[in-house]
């Protein structure tokens, strides 16, 4: 199947991208990798009357080191961030993150800003910008503002960026001495989207927990922030007594989907797999972890 017939649009800066936007309203669609809109163009999904395509904008692009943050160019691609010593070392739940995002074709086309204002609740990098509590800066014809990311991502495929307006660069906190960081998901192929997923950003105080942001994806409409999961975490250190107690907290912080790949309560088992997978990492890197396989059989 073809796409629709559009316009096209060849933007050569962010004012032109916003004078497009204020041309044409929610007729407009930025194109920057493709990797979702051109599937949805061809199976006729969406049907834009003008592709407004910001290839060019060289200014979107890279990823700078600002001493106290990271920065990122909304049109870096996902294989620059996956590569970028700079994430690796400073924002290493990126890093990981970035081994489960599709596939090298994908990556090479894909930027972070195309992942993150298509929302797709499955997803890894929403997930991990709100575990780090990154800011999103969004532009429009009204000035630039920033967005807290646990306040940019609204919904299924719906974020905090308003017509008119474009997402230009996230600002990505840099992880201190304290600071350890873990994801995983479980999926039906590596690359898939995920079944359920986590990312879990953590201050640690010697062994015990001193902050905790842990993050769920593919469980509800978008990234989720378990808040009480943490608060009994908060100064406890790791230990087995309080891994039998993570399913009911966890239950009170997730209401997961229940759909065609997995029921609820088959979701909530897998959050309670993946936290007792990635909280024992939090807090000792070096010891000995449960395998991905025996995590495996566990879901079963």
């Amino acid at each position: 199947m073809k796409a629709y017939p559009f316009d096209y649009i060849r933007a050569e800066s962010v004012d032109d991208v916003l004078s497009a936007l204020d041309r044409y309203g929610t007729e407009a669609r930025i194109i920057a990798g493709g990797q979702s809109l051109m599937p949805m163009l061809n199976f006729r999904l969406a049907r834009p009357e003008v592709l407004i395509d910001i290839n060019r904008l060289a200014e979107l692009s890279g990823i700078e080191d600002r001493g106290d943050h990271i920065r990122v160019g909304a049109l870096t691609r996902h294989v620059d961030v996956a590569r970028s010593p700079i994430i690796a070392r400073h924002v290493p739940v990126v890093a990981e993150a970035m081994t489960h995002v599709a596939h090298p074709a994908v990556r090479n086309r894909g930027t972070l800003g195309g992942s993150l204002c298509l929302a797709d609740p499955a997803a890894e990098l929403p997930a991990c910008m709100v575990a780090l509590g990154a800011d999103l800066v969004v532009a429009g014809n009204n000035g630039r503002r920033t967005v807290p990311a646990d306040a940019f991502f609204m919904g299924m495929f719906e974020t905090a960026v308003d017509d008119g307006e474009m997402l230009i660069e996230v600002l990505l906190p840099k992880s201190g001495p304290g600071t350890r960081s873990a994801m995983d998901e479980v999926a039906r192929r590596h690359g898939d989207y995920a079944i359920v997923g986590a990312a879990a950003v953590a201050e640690m105080d010697g062994p015990a927990f001193r902050d905790l942001r842990l993050v769920y994806f593919g469980v509800e409409d978008k990234p989720i922030l378990a808040r009480e999961t943490a608060a009994a975490l908060i100064g406890q250190s790791w230990s087995p007594a309080l891994a039998e107690d993570l399913k009911s907290t966890l239950a009170q912080d997730l209401s997961p989907n229940d759909d065609s790949q997995a029921s609820s309560a088959m979701r909530l088992h897998l959050a309670d797999v993946l936290a007792r997978r990635l909280l024992p990492r939090l807090a000792d890197p070096d010891g000995p972890h449960p395998s991905r396989t025996e995590n495996e059989s566990v879901s079963r």
